[in-house]
């Protein structure tokens, strides 16, 4: 066969159905290639930034890798932030673009550039295509190596002209690697977990990646162990409405370690070295805690801490393991277990009472209260709903009052970059288009991801965009009032307003096509997200809220 048709085979049978991509004149042999697989869809994204996050966003929601065409060195370059969001996200894509033309290559041709030099930096790994036996191979080991442990985007580069080339290529078989195994030294574990008396869990997003949320409950329920998310957490990895979850741990290093510090044994599942954000003086762990840690890459596994008790193996197939050992406890354990889930069960519900409490004292008019406003976005949600989030400042509120147990609920990026969440939201509605998919968005976030809106537009994905609207960079400023101790220069912010002239998503959303409102009432917000259930088109809501908490937290 063909290159070209090689190419489309190998999709084929990796369960590829889609192509997210934005063409220019190098992928012009693989679009004309498409016009006849008609069991594999074009989605166009207006830009390259757009085109990956609707990807990552569809891997994420089928478990599958996903696909993406862009176009060159500069549409590459467009692609980037995307490609680092997945790979700190860990996203399974398999990403190419087309090269110059071979012929004229060393004439440096309009286009061309050292696409595997570009995009190095960004993926798991980059094959330069130079010859049409090759490209076979090297697309058999890419989707290996996207799926392979620490999952990641991997990247091709593919001269228009080999895929005109009409020459025939050998495809090798597709190999199947099995599930990886429960770990070795579970005994080990075991009989530290069993003995802890302050047990605590930290769930990682390799749990949620690995379908293993139901695995760690169990566990977690077996220890009666009090249970954080990691910091910034992309998914949902232990369900946030359980009594023994008590929450996120912040991203900085002294913090973790307080919050740790009461726990005598601390059990991290699937969690990619804490993540700090902010630097702070000292290790994340407590020196007085005892570490189990458990992890499918085993260059995770006492990466940044000393752990006790090494596992590296498969995530789910590990935890499986230890709560068959765990589940029939010790004897005279029981009572001591239940005892103590009660005792987190009644402090979780009393912070969740007082959360909820502040946040309905604070549903006053426009300006909204930010904790007034997700916790109204929150209460309006449709039971089975997908959260997208991108919102710096009002997204660890939003995290406090989520009440959410259905596994693949909650979608972030642990990359940082800005921008992904109006196409992410997209991709994550095409790839399960049974569940209602709400996207809970920073003004900043938005203003750099505003193509994804085309995509829903366009394709009519009934996305529900809610658009915290403040005018500032609200995050920078309250990190640099942190770092500042000079009282004269609070509430001087260069470079860090929107409101001169104020944004207005609705006019934005009216550009592409999109229904929109501008809601500043709590109750009128909760009841127009729980219409997200029934929508059959997209929706935009700007919600004008205040930068500080009205209600006293900052």
């Amino acid at each position: 066969m063909r290159p070209v048709e090689a190419l489309l085979t190998v999709l084929r049978q990796e369960g590829v159905d889609r192509v997210f991509g934005n063409p220019g004149t190098t992928e012009l042999p693989f679009l004309d290639a498409l016009v006849d697989a008609h069991d594999i869809e074009y989605v166009l994204g207006v830009h390259e930034g757009s085109v990956v996050a609707m990807a990552d966003g569809y891997a994420r929601a089928t478990g599958r890798t996903a696909f993406v065409s862009l176009h060159v060195a500069a549409g590459l370059a467009n692609g980037l932030v995307g490609l680092l969001n997945a790979s700190r996200s860990r996203t399974p894509l398999v990403v190419t673009a087309g090269q110059q033309d071979r012929r004229h290559l060393v004439q440096d041709p309009m286009l061309s550039g050292d696409l595997v030099g570009l995009a190095g930096a960004a993926v798991k790994a980059a094959f330069d295509v130079q010859h049409a036996h090759d490209l076979p191979v090297l697309l058999r080991r890419a989707f290996r190596l996207a799926r392979q442990p620490p999952a990641g985007p991997v990247f091709l580069s593919l001269p228009m002209d080999l895929l005109a080339e009409d020459t025939d290529v050998d495809l090798p078989a597709r190999v199947t690697l099995p599930e990886p195994g429960a770990a070795t030294g579970v005994d080990a574990a075991v009989e530290l977990l069993a003995k802890a008396t302050r047990p605590a869990i930290v769930a990682g997003d390799g749990v949620g990646r690995d379908g293993a949320v139901g695995s760690l409950v169990t566990v977690a329920e077996a220890l009666g162990a009090t249970t954080y998310h990691q910091p910034m957490s992309d998914g949902l990895n232990f369900p946030t409405a359980h009594p023994l979850h008590v929450g996120t741990l912040p991203p900085v290093n002294t913090e973790i370690r307080s919050l740790l510090a009461p726990h005598d044994v601390v059990f991290i599942a699937g969690c990619h070295a804490f993540m700090p954000h902010h630097y702070s003086p000292g290790p994340a762990v407590p020196r007085s805690s005892r570490i189990v840690q458990l992890d499918d890459d085993p260059a995770e596994v006492g990466r940044n801490f000393g752990v006790e008790a090494a596992l590296v193996g498969g995530i789910r197939a590990t935890l499986d393991a230890l709560a068959d050992r765990l589940r029939p406890h010790p004897s005279g354990r029981e009572t001591e277990t239940a005892a103590r889930a009660r005792a987190v069960a009644d402090r979780t519900a009393a912070d969740r009472a007082r959360t909820d409490a502040e946040a309905v004292a604070a549903y006053g008019g426009a300006p909204l209260d930010p904790l007034a406003a997700v916790h109204a976005v929150a209460s309006g949600l449709p039971e089975d709903a997908v959260v997208v989030e991108q919102a710096i400042t009002a997204g660890p509120l939003l995290r406090t009052v989520l009440r959410q147990t259905r596994p693949r609920s909650f979608v972030h990026t642990l990359g940082g970059g800005l921008g992904s969440g109006t196409g992410m939201a997209v991709g994550a509605r095409l790839g399960d288009p049974s569940r209602p998919v709400v996207a809970v968005l920073g003004d900043g976030s938005t203003m750099f991801g505003l193509q994804g809106l085309w995509n829903a537009a366009h394709d009519r994905v009934p996305v529900t965009y809610v658009v915290l609207n403040n005018g500032e960079y609200r995050t920078l400023k309250d990190t640099l009032d942190s770092w500042q101790s000079n009282a004269t220069r609070a509430g001087s912010y260069p470079g860090l307003d929107l409101v001169h002239p104020r944004l207005d998503f609705t006019r934005a959303a009216a550009f592409f096509g999109i229904e929109a409102v501008r809601v500043t009432d709590a109750a009128e917000l909760a009841a127009t997200v729980a219409k997200a259930a029934h929508r059959d088109t997209p929706l935009l809501i700007d919600v004008p809220v205040t930068g500080h908490r009205t209600g006293g937290r900052a």
